[in-house]
């Protein structure tokens, strides 16, 4: 008996005939994606930038549509200046600032909004178009849909923390600001996992298959993990509490901080988002769990050895996740000052980048999310006996 194999016509369609190249639509989608990903990361450190100035709070109305355009003469940015006069932070620490000095924090926030909506333009339009054209499946549509959702509960959120620190506090809440960067982070990962399924290359799809159940959890799991830690990392820089335990590697004195002092707070749970030991050495204990973990999924893979690409990846994790504890380390004995701590939030999403193409190239399934038929599907179209 003689069989012959041959690629079905939706995947030889959608991967190209010969060398298993992605369609020109999912190219294009990639590379979209990919853009806005990248003006998110820009918007981060922007947004990180814009809160270790203290600039944060230096617009106080939420204008979507209008706020877009800048005072344009001495009497706008007199208004400006009035109206931030009336809030905490102005009386409490900037009492007497000058006109030119409110001008710097004012660009600052002003930057980080217009980049916001900049971000929603480069997204809905080329969806839209996308979606006219029907370069996408139903599945990947309703998925990008829900990630311009976010974007727009992002916005809000946005408005929602800065809102915080308008009437009472001179900065805004902990709670709101680790809300809003670990939102923004997700929307990220969604973006990078989103544009690295698109590819639908053949060696790609072969990696996938080769993973083993165990490689594929590990892998999410160190996604997962770093994704926690920026939540701790916000809070921590919420409550400026790299400020008040600034040595490494004891803390408050000791390694492990007297019970009594982590948990004095009632109830307890305000312990792990008010208490700025507890916050801090929390954020500690998980960077440590996640450097861990980054090292026995990479030594795991390794041990694999079926494909390199998936040692070379998870390798990549483990090393983006020590250089940033070393950076954070650096960070914390120097007093966070403004170039290491925007550095230190920098390579955080490098390591989520990493984190995030590893485990979609891990444990993603190889049908991908645009469509298709993987290999392991091929069909059986024809036979031909012999006897």
């Amino acid at each position: 008996m003689t069989v012959r194999w041959q690629p079905s016509s939706t995947h030889e369609a959608l991967c190209g005939a010969g060398a298993g190249k992605p369609a020109p639509a999912s190219g294009a989608i990639r590379a979209w994606l990919w853009c806005v990903a990248s003006l998110v990361f820009a918007m981060v450190l922007v947004g990180g930038a814009t809160r270790l100035t203290e600039s944060g709070l230096s617009i106080v109305e939420w204008k979507p549509v209008t706020g877009a355009v800048p005072p344009l003469g001495e009497a706008d940015w007199q208004a400006e200046f009035a109206k931030y006069k009336t809030i905490p932070q102005y009386e409490r620490l900037n009492r007497g600032m000058s006109l030119d000095e409110f001008k710097t924090i004012y660009w600052w926030e002003w930057g980080h909004r217009l980049l916001g909506r900049l971000i929603g333009v480069a997204f809905l339009l080329p969806f839209l178009w996308f979606a006219w054209r029907r370069s996408f499946d139903r599945r990947t549509g309703f998925a990008l849909a829900g990630i311009f959702a976010l974007g727009a509960v992002q916005g809000a959120a946005g408005w929602w923390m800065v809102a915080s620190g308008l009437t009472e506090r001179v900065s805004v809440s902990q709670y709101r600001l680790a809300f809003h960067l670990t939102l923004a982070c997700m929307i990220y990962v969604a973006l990078v996992w989103t544009a690295d399924r698109t590819l639908l290359a053949s060696a790609t799809q072969a990696a996938r298959r080769m993973a083993p159940r165990r490689l594929r959890w590990s892998a999410c799991a160190v996604l997962a993990l770093a994704i926690v830690q920026i939540y701790l990392g916000a809070l921590v820089a919420g409550l400026r509490a790299g400020l008040i335990f600034s040595t490494w590697p004891l803390i408050d004195g000791s390694l492990i901080p007297r019970t009594a002092d982590l948990f004095f707070a009632h109830p307890l749970w305000r312990n792990f988002f008010e208490n700025t030991l507890t916050v801090q050495f929390d954020h500690r204990m998980v960077a440590y769990g996640l450097c861990a973990l980054a090292l026995i999924h990479a030594l795991d893979a390794r041990r694999h050895g079926r494909d390199k690409r998936l040692a070379t990846g998870a390798g990549f994790v483990a090393v983006a996740a020590l250089a940033q504890a070393g950076i954070g380390i650096m960070t914390l004995i120097r007093s966070v000052p403004i170039e290491l701590a925007l550095l230190h939030q920098a390579v955080a999403l490098v390591v989520l980048t990493a984190a995030t193409l590893h485990a979609a190239r891990t444990a993603g399934r190889s049908a991908g999310s645009a469509g298709g038929t993987p290999a392991v599907r091929d069909r059986l179209i024809s036979t031909r006996s012999s006897l």
